[in-house]
């Protein structure tokens, strides 16, 4: 459905409408033939009588069924519907193998530059000063240009979780940018001026930056430290082995715990550095049908939950994030089965943690998302303007997901902490 038709048959109904309400009304007629798999014509159809604020009433009713008489209008997010063919996503399934490989003058004689020009010997090397501007305009091409370079900033800092959001303590180190998976929901697609994978090589100088940092440990009992806001932990592991670097650092500071978070099995350099009582791998997991359908080139949930059997087999703890939650007809009983075949295949003895935090995102990832996947069927839920400016599902959805899984969780798992990421502070309290 071409944005184009959607404008002109509201117009062929509605003639005399401005600029600013025909987007609203286009944005909720494409929204409700998408989910209802319609045309224009079945949703609004002429009347002898209709307005703007009539046509309006009725389809927020409809786009909006469950939170359409309680929540505030304002809430209601409509922006111009801007459908970009040209950013569809590309789901060919491919290796990881960089056409071009940018690396930085200061990191050409690192372990890490030397590792990938043996690991990738037909690509093309080039050397820059940090300058170039680097990678593809399109971010489904992002994998074809890898970056080498020594960070100078980004060391530490803690979790950038919403300054009105219950927060965890948790902090980061960002130990790269992108990632291989092509995950629907994925934030990193709101970032559209760098499409490509950047590796930092100077990991040392991160890890010194960690003894005598101030860290506020939460409501755990040691600080918690981790990698993967802006990449996956292990993803790339075979090619820069941080591991081997992290896991004996932190093995010697056992006042302190670090977290690997991954969707990926990428587990040998983990198994090869010996494992350690408070480094936690944590896996993402969720229902088959997100799994399936919505995170593409990642391994399923029983390939997940055989490497982290391995890891904690080697000595690791292990960690699990139900994040993001998504909210389907049937999705209660679809989570359930996710558990359950947890608890049939992990050392219960072993959990560390885990979260539950319902599908969010900025209104900038909504655009971007649904131009580069067009069917993707969890845009079709409804998600209102919250607290902190993004995107959530209303408060009664999001409490009636996380009273179905978290107490099924806390049974199952009764030695694992399990705690609500990034939520609005009056949920976990009536919780």
């Amino acid at each position: 459905m071409h944005v184009h038709e959607v404008e002109s048959y509201i117009l062929s109904v509605l003639p005399k409408l401005g600029v600013n309400k025909l987007r609203e009304l286009a944005r909720l007629v494409y929204e409700i033939c998408k989910r209802e798999h319609c045309t224009p014509q079945d949703v609004l159809a002429p009347a002898k009588n209709l307005t703007f604020e009539s046509a309006k009433k009725t389809l927020l009713a409809r786009r909006y069924p469950v939170n359409f008489k309680t929540a505030e209008k304002s809430r209601f997010y409509l922006p111009k519907l801007e459908l970009d063919e040209t950013l569809k996503a590309d789901l060919t399934p491919r290796p990881f193998y960089p056409k071009t490989v940018y690396i930085d003058s200061s990191a050409k004689d690192s372990e890490l530059a030397a590792r990938v020009r043996s690991a990738f010997p037909k690509a093309e090397f080039k050397e820059t000063d940090g300058k170039t501007q680097v990678g593809s305009p399109n971010f489904s091409r992002r994998t074809e240009t890898l970056l080498i370079h020594n960070e100078k900033y980004d060391f530490l800092k803690p979790c950038p979780c919403s300054c009105s959001a219950a927060g965890c303590g948790y902090n980061l180190i960002n130990l790269g940018f992108g990632c291989r998976f092509e995950c629907e929901y994925c934030f990193l697609q709101q970032y559209q001026n760098l499409h490509a994978v950047l590796l930092p090589a100077n990991v040392d100088e991160f890890l010194a930056k960690i003894d005598g940092a101030k860290f506020n440990k939460g409501p755990f009992d040691r600080p918690r430290i981790g990698s993967g806001e802006f990449t996956d932990s292990l993803v790339f592991d075979d090619l820069t082995r941080y591991s081997q670097k992290i896991v004996p650092f932190f093995r010697a500071r056992p006042h302190l715990q670090f977290e690997f978070k991954t969707k990926s099995v990428n587990i040998g350099g983990l198994l090869e550095a010996g494992g350690a009582e408070n480094v936690v791998v944590s896996w993402s997991v969720n229902s088959s049908k997100i799994t399936n359908e919505a995170e593409h080139f990642t391994p399923n949930l029983t390939a997940r939950l055989a490497a982290a059997c391995e890891a904690a087999k080697a000595g690791y703890r292990l960690g699990f994030h139900f994040d993001p939650v998504v909210i389907y007809d049937g999705y209660q009983q679809d989570y359930a089965r996710t558990v359950q075949e947890m608890a049939d295949t992990l050392p219960h003895d072993k959990i560390a943690w885990i979260s539950v935090g319902t599908l969010r995102f900025s209104r900038e990832l909504k655009k971007v998302a649904e131009s580069r996947f067009p069917d993707n069927f969890m845009l079709d839920g409804e998600f209102l303007l919250d607290f902190d400016g993004k995107m959530r599902y209303g408060d009664g959805q999001r409490l009636e997901a996380y009273r179905f899984l978290v107490p099924l969780l806390q049974k199952t798992f009764p030695k694992a902490h399990v705690y609500l990421c990034m939520e609005d502070p009056n949920i976990v309290r009536a919780l």
